[in-house]
């Protein structure tokens, strides 16, 4: 999964969708650094990535673009599956979505001070291209995917995306409305119990 999808999954506490963000830029046990609410985020986002790998019809996804992408199929699928949500937006949030990202930014630029290095170099394109609203939009995601190529030396293959998300958008598209409402009972169920044990420290 990526942004748009772990911030719509982390419920409605901020400082756990803070940790789900930027949980891909803090590694192993460092995240014992920040508070309860944010390493429960971080926490959250692990459990969610290993459930989505495993899952049947993820790997379904991979199947259909690993030969376009080798290694980085998964990332493209991630980015896929967050073009799918902020399409159909309005069938998994009742706040807008313009709204709902401007919430997301909020977040992260109020807690600008304890952000990792790695969103801290990432947070001005995610925010003056509006990332999270630009997903649901093919132009907008080829700038994604042309900035994250050109960061792989040109050896991602990302440049092509958009034109090979075209080229499977039916099969995708059922692939992602059959996964992710099971993603998202997933993300319910473990958030409860993070939240739990959490009130056991």
């Amino acid at each position: 999964m990526n942004f748009l999808a772990h911030a719509h999954l982390s419920g409605n506490n901020n400082d756990v969708l803070f940790g789900n963000f930027i949980a891909d830029a803090v590694k192993g046990n460092n995240f014992t650094r920040y508070d309860k609410d944010v390493q429960t985020g971080i926490k959250l986002h692990r459990k969610i990535d290993t459930y989505t790998d495993k899952h049947p019809v993820f790997k379904q996804t991979l199947d259909r673009i690993r030969n376009d992408f080798g290694k980085y199929a998964g990332v493209a699928a991630d980015i896929y599956y967050d073009h799918y949500l902020a399409k159909n937006w309005k069938t998994y949030h009742q706040t807008d979505l313009k709204q709902f990202a401007g919430q997301v930014y909020s977040i992260l630029r109020n807690n600008y001070s304890i952000l990792p290095d790695r969103t801290k170099r990432l947070l001005p394109f995610l925010v003056m291209q509006n990332w999270l609203v630009g997903y649901s939009n093919f132009h907008d995601l080829k700038l994604v995917f042309y900035g994250m190529d050109r960061r792989t030396g040109f050896k991602s293959g990302m440049s092509k995306a958009v034109k090979v998300l075209r080229k499977n958008y039916s099969e995708i598209g059922d692939d992602f409305a059959g996964f992710y409402p099971q993603l998202f009972e997933y993300a319910e169920k473990t958030l409860l119990e993070l939240n739990n044990d959490s009130d056991q420290w």
